[in-house]
């Protein structure tokens, strides 16, 4: 019999997922991450990682498998957190989901499930996982998109490499979030009725602006508002009309100064802002809302556009270092001078929309069909084949 460990995190999703292992024969073992305890940050009195890890606990005593909870808060203050606050200080902005899975989830967490013989590790994701079987002794894993549009959830795993697929499942990847919540009521789960998390990864309800501001200092700066008729300076087109100096071009950042537009207002921080950001600037009179289409962490200046068509929102191309580009299908990845006509999408939720990848000596440039709004440094974007993610990069 085939052991699996599954993490269970006190959610509906991953008692699901636990359960239909069991159903299909696996020795099944859950494990809850425990995966912080600062008593520096407080945001309220509740504690909710110790009532999801006792939700967690209640569902293996229903489902009679073993359970225990592990505690990874070092790690994840080490590869999570201390990541995160620099992202921050540096004006770009991260993924903690992201990173959590590649680094917390995919990583420390399966390394504790390898080490207590398991076979494989589970989570309650909204993906699939599929093998190419192409004759040759070692196999290909393809990691696919959920059946439920509204919640798949593979750009969220859009950094696992081959060996991670080879030893994990996704048991519910084939069903809606309606059909869990079903299965989990018929099983009268205490999970069945719980809201899905909205804070950050394995934190609970912490949200990240007050997480942020407990961690990072305020310091006071202007706001400074960008007609939608500015010309920037640097949008010089390339004398030499190739085919990498075009992209290049076109995946140039804009770079304001105080001067090219008027000062509307005052901020506590550009830290705490990012791209396209709408709510907390507090400032009013305008026509249209009011959209962050720039920080500048080292002036500490917020610059903002009004609507959300401006153009200091949109851009086309975007580029992803090669150090920071990886492909969850290398057999796949492409060498200089080479492009792929894929689909796209530069945060969850997003719809995918076309784009063509073309790789250079440098990183990949990623053009889209129609421009993206708010392209935001630090971000992930993750490139699909239909409904099979193949690869993912930080955007520079």
């Amino acid at each position: 019999m085939k052991t699996v460990v599954v993490g269970l995190s006190g959610g509906v999703d991953s008692s699901v997922a636990a359960y239909l292992l069991k159903q299909q024969g696996y020795n099944v073992i859950g494990l809850f991450m425990k995966n912080w305890h600062d008593d520096s940050v407080t945001i309220s009195d509740e504690c909710p990682w110790l009532d999801d890890s006792n939700d967690a606990m209640l569902v293996a005593e229903k489902l009679e498998i073993p359970f225990q909870t592990v505690d990874l808060s070092q790690e994840y203050k080490e590869r999570i957190v201390d990541y995160m606050f620099r992202e921050y200080e540096q004006g770009r902005t991260p993924n903690p989901d992201v990173l959590c899975n590649r680094e917390i989830k995919f990583d420390v967490f399966m390394n504790i499930a390898l080490s207590l013989r398991a076979d494989f590790v589970a989570t309650g994701h909204y993906c699939r996982k599929a093998v190419v079987n192409d004759g040759t002794e070692k196999p290909i894993y393809r990691l696919l998109s959920g059946i439920d549009n509204a919640k798949d959830q593979s750009y969220f795993l859009c950094q696992l490499s081959q060996e991670q697929l080879a030893k994990t499942l996704f048991p519910i990847g084939e069903l809606t979030k309606p059909e869990v919540r079903e299965i989990a009521q018929e099983l009268n789960l205490v999970t069945a009725n719980k809201k899905d998390s909205q804070g950050l990864c394995f934190i609970g309800k912490v949200r990240l602006p007050d997480f942020l501001q407990q961690k990072l200092k305020p310091k006071a700066g202007t706001i400074i508002a960008i007609s939608d008729q500015f010309e920037p300076y640097s949008k010089t087109p390339p004398l030499v009309d190739s085919k990498e100096e075009t992209l290049a071009f076109a995946a140039q950042k804009i770079k304001y100064s105080k001067s090219d537009g008027s000062v509307i207002g005052t901020h506590q921080g550009a830290h705490f802002f990012t791209k396209g950001q709408r709510k907390g600037l507090a400032v009013g009179g305008t026509k249209e809302p009011l959209f962050v289409i720039d920080t500048d962490v080292e002036d500490n200046i917020i610059y903002v556009g009004e609507g959300k068509d401006h153009p200091g929102l949109l851009r086309s191309t975007l580029f992803v270092p090669n150090d920071d580009l990886h492909w969850v299908r290398p057999d796949l990845s492409l060498t200089h001078g080479e492009e792929l006509s894929v689909l796209a999408r530069i945060r969850y939720r997003q719809p995918l929309e076309d784009a063509v990848l073309y790789q250079t000596e440098k990183g990949l440039y990623v053009t889209f069909s129609n421009p993206q709004t708010a392209i935001t440094e630090g971000q992930f974007v993750a490139w699909y084949l239909n409904d099979e993610l193949v690869g993912s990069g930080v955007i520079s």
